[in-house]
């Protein structure tokens, strides 16, 4: 039995958990940021990293004794070295190299855009590559084709917000709370669409053709700010929300469509924060009839937000194929490897 340390400190999650042969879950602990940053309506770096520094030691301490094994039980620390905020993932390397310093444990650097797509394998065993992994987050709309641990490329990018960007701008709009997601959703939940209703926002990138696959988030936002003031004396939030989720949704199926025809892959894995939404699972299960592929994503929902557990799910199957890395690795913000300096 391999036992595995994740750690994850990219952005305004601090994590520890501890996995056994990268599918059972030993513990899994979450300190969440987000009423440190709920007043500035996103993440502040400084504020982040202060928040990780301050309580990393502590989850660490708990996780390991929930988990009930000691450092040398240890084979494996994996963490989270891009992409992300810098001052954040140095809290988190640090941690990293200190354990394998003292413990003498190899480390293994960890994408943390893959470990999103990887963390299924904490719930099922993973599907054969090669996948089609569909990353949808507050900072990604991207689609890769995923050949193997380690080996993503990217097929479709977002030209400008990604879409749990545009739900946070738009729930701002609607002087909705932050993060918006939970609220657009429970907003968009309760309207009751009339029969033969038409959507007052426009389909997005309806001129691109079968050969094009990309996201853009900013026209629908601008859409929803007019459509505002347009209707400022009584602004129908739940009509605003219903119908915001419904154009959103409607071009990460049209995506997968593409991108299916273009591959031949129909194997699907979808995650990342914004799978948490329950109307845009229901929308690619509908999909997944439609157009008969086979669909994954994580079925707990604090699988989809920044976890440990992704990290330690990812690092395992990357240190059996020994991918460790030295005391000096480096961590970056950028999402290509090759790109680290």
């Amino acid at each position: 039995m391999a036992y595995g340390l994740g750690i994850e400190s990219s952005c305004d999650e601090t994590s520890i958990a501890i996995v056994s042969d990268g599918k059972d879950l030993l513990s899994l602990k979450v300190y969440s940021q987000i009423e440190s940053h709920s007043p500035y309506r996103g993440v502040v770096p400084e504020i982040a990293s202060r928040a990780h520094l301050e309580k990393i030691n502590s989850l660490l301490a708990v996780s390991m004794e929930e988990a009930g094994i000691n450092y040398s039980d240890l084979e494996y620390v994996a963490v989270t070295s891009y992409p992300g905020l810098v001052g954040s993932l140095m809290i988190g390397a640090q941690l990293a190299r200190c354990i394998s310093l003292v413990y003498g444990i190899p480390i293994v650097a960890v994408n943390h855009l893959e470990a999103h797509l990887a963390v299924i394998g904490l719930e099922r065993e993973l599907p054969p590559f090669p996948w089609l992994g569909v990353l949808l987050s507050g900072g990604n709309s991207s689609i890769y084709l995923y050949k193997g641990f380690g080996d993503l490329q990217i097929l479709a990018d977002t030209q400008d917000d990604s879409l749990g960007e545009a739900f946070d701008k738009v729930s701002a709009v609607l002087n909705l709370p932050y993060p918006g997601g939970p609220y657009l959703e429970e907003k968009a939940n309760a309207y009751k669409v009339k029969k033969e209703e038409g959507n007052p926002f426009p389909k997005l990138l309806k001129e691109d053709g079968d050969e094009k696959i990309r996201f853009s988030y900013s026209g629908l936002k601008t859409a929803v700010l007019y459509y505002l003031r347009a209707n400022s004396e009584a602004p129908p939030v739940e009509k605003i929300s219903y119908f915001f989720q419904k154009t959103a949704f409607e071009l990460v199926t049209r995506n997968i469509r593409k991108a299916i025809a273009k591959t031949g892959i129909r194997t699907v894995v979808a995650a990342g924060g914004v799978l948490a939404n329950g109307t845009l699972r229901e929308s690619l299960e509908a999909e997944k009839e439609r157009s008969q592929f086979d669909l994954f994503y994580p079925r707990k929902k604090i699988y989809c937000t920044d976890n440990g557990a992704m990290v330690a799910c990812l690092g395992y199957y990357l240190w059996k194929q020994k991918s460790f890395v030295g005391l000096d690795f480096k961590v970056s913000p950028k999402r290509n490897f090759e790109q680290i300096i």
